[in-house]
């Protein structure tokens, strides 16, 4: 059987959302049954030996990833949404976007005080959702044994956000 490269099963449509946006659709990675397995796969092999208690992940995409990378890892599932989509009491932050700002939540009983949490989310670009996904974590005193990402645009230097932790990437253009 031939290898895949997963890179070649994300689609980049140019002027998405906007003019000058080169948008990289994993939609066609995820509906590629081989693809999706060895994506989920790679990153939580990365975290096998970590004794993760919770995965972290932001909506919408990375729920896919962090529910499936939860199941591998025998850890629970916490989803951090836009305000107001969340039905229990939640601890929020609210961070710069590049035109106006943005709030996240968190369910206040989702993560216990030294719980191992894995961040999980589809894309890093600018750094800026999940910089406030780590405020939150450690709001709520949980201990961040690293940052996954299924793909990495390294030319924003969104890592440098995220300095402080270990980060992991499959896929980097």
């Amino acid at each position: 059987m031939k290898e895949i490269k997963l890179q070649d099963r994300v689609r980049s449509i140019p002027d998405f959302p906007k003019p000058g946006i080169l948008f990289k659709d994993i939609t066609t990675l995820l509906k590629d049954k081989e693809a999706f397995t060895r994506a989920v796969d790679g990153l939580a092999a990365q975290y096998r030996d970590k004794k993760i208690d919770q995965v972290v992940a932001v909506e919408a995409r990375g729920f896919i990833l962090g529910g499936a990378i939860a199941h591998k890892l025998g850890a629970g599932f916490v989803p951090v949404r836009k305000k107001g989509k969340l039905p229990w009491q939640t601890n929020s932050v609210t961070y710069d976007l590049e035109y106006g700002t943005d709030t996240l939540e968190i369910h206040r009983d989702a993560i216990k005080p030294n719980d191992r949490i894995l961040i999980v989310d589809d894309l890093l670009a600018t750094g800026g959702t999940v910089k406030a996904v780590s405020d939150l974590v450690r709001q709520m005193q949980g201990k961040i044994a690293g940052i996954a990402f299924l793909i990495e645009l390294t030319d924003l230097k969104g890592i440098d956000k995220l300095k402080d932790y270990p980060v992991y990437s499959l896929i980097k253009y």
